[in-house]
């Protein structure tokens, strides 16, 4: 099995609370830069997305926290794709330290609208084998 999809992150100190930890809220942003960041390696740009009137959108996130982030900590953020039959995808994250140390899981589910229609593509997964220059980063 080939490793995950990542990009790397530094903790920066104006994303940390007063507990000195990262923002909770600041974990959904590394997630979205992560799932943005394999869209553009796949050769996918938001404005080929708008070109062919579809969208990414989260239907459902949950977030587990393992342990504590602080400023100038260096993260992996993953990203894998898991897709299913219907209009609906799973993407599961990992947010790890540089040490191994896992700090945060992320699953979500996640559609592609029709931006005329405003209803769920019948089947994502065709639509991302279609816009991808490089589908296997999606695992496909």
């Amino acid at each position: 099995m080939t490793e995950p999809f990542s990009v790397p992150v530094t903790v920066r100190g104006y994303e940390t609370d007063t507990q000195g930890h990262l923002n909770q809220a600041v974990y959904l942003n590394y997630a979205e830069h992560a799932r943005w960041s394999l869209l553009q390696a796949a050769g996918i740009r938001q404005a080929d997305l708008l070109a062919r009137g579809v969208g990414p959108v989260a239907l459902e996130t949950t977030i587990r926290y393992r342990r504590e982030l602080r400023a100038g900590d260096e993260v992996r953020v993953t990203c894998e794709f898991e897709w299913g039959e219907g209009k609906t995808f799973r993407i599961r994250q990992h947010i790890v330290k540089t040490d191994g140390t896992l700090a945060a899981e992320i699953e979500a589910v996640g559609g592609l609208l029709d931006l005329t229609t405003r209803r769920m593509v019948a089947d994502p997964r065709e639509r991302f084998k279609e816009l991808a220059a490089d589908p296997a980063l999606f695992g496909l």
